[in-house]
């Protein structure tokens, strides 16, 4: 990928719901790697995740909205209004169009980039992107393991701890389930949203 003279990251999830560990991520990513903005991208329909999943438009509304103070943030439909599964490689060729200037980087969960053989034309991803993938201090990201599969490509895999990723999606809906806080964890008008729409409850889809 030849010099670029605009950095600008995709950050890519369910956000199911989205947190502060999303937020805080975000812009640990743009200060680290100089992005101009980050886009966040939520998945229209996530071709690996099962169980409890928020329906795609309100999980778009809710990162809007957990977004729209920051105006180094954008929120992207691309992939809540593509129809059939959510495919990486196909979110990023559809920016890298719109804007083949840009030195575009993906970011999302290293747990996530430790499984990226398994994406759908994984190694697509390389030739649009450069990936960042972010963890909680202390998690071992084995590059290594992914050589045989992806060979030279792993060279443009970033590594930026994140301290706030201690929080996870999967642990607000336990809590919500259970009638517990989520006060701190999530933006207020993300708290609002869920409570109004009544998202994430024992008898909610």
């Amino acid at each position: 990928m030849g010099a670029k003279s605009r950095a600008i990251g995709l950050m890519g999830g369910t956000f199911n719901p989205i947190h502060y560990g999303h937020l805080v991520t975000a812009e640990a990513a743009r200060d680290a790697f100089g992005l101009e903005r980050v886009i966040f991208v939520p998945a229209g329909q996530p071709p690996h995740k099962t169980g409890m999943i928020a329906p795609a438009e309100h999980r778009y509304l809710m990162t809007f909205l957990a977004t729209a103070s920051n105006d180094r943030f954008d929120t992207s439909r691309v992939e809540i209004d593509r129809p059939g599964p959510s495919y990486t490689s196909e979110t990023l060729a559809h920016f890298h169009a719109l804007d083949p200037d840009v030195h575009w980087y993906f970011i999302t969960g290293a747990d996530a980039v430790m499984e990226i053989v398994q994406w759908h034309a994984a190694r697509e991803v390389f030739e649009y992107a450069e990936v960042i993938a972010a963890s909680r201090p202390g998690y071992a990201l084995r590059l290594s393991a992914l050589v045989p599969d992806l060979g030279e490509r792993v060279k443009h895999i970033h590594h930026l701890e994140v301290p706030a990723l201690a929080i996870s999606s999967s642990d607000i809906r336990r809590r919500l389930a259970r009638g517990l806080s989520i006060r701190y964890l999530v933006p207020e008008a993300v708290e609002h949203y869920i409570r109004k729409n009544g998202l994430y409850t024992s008898g909610s889809e």
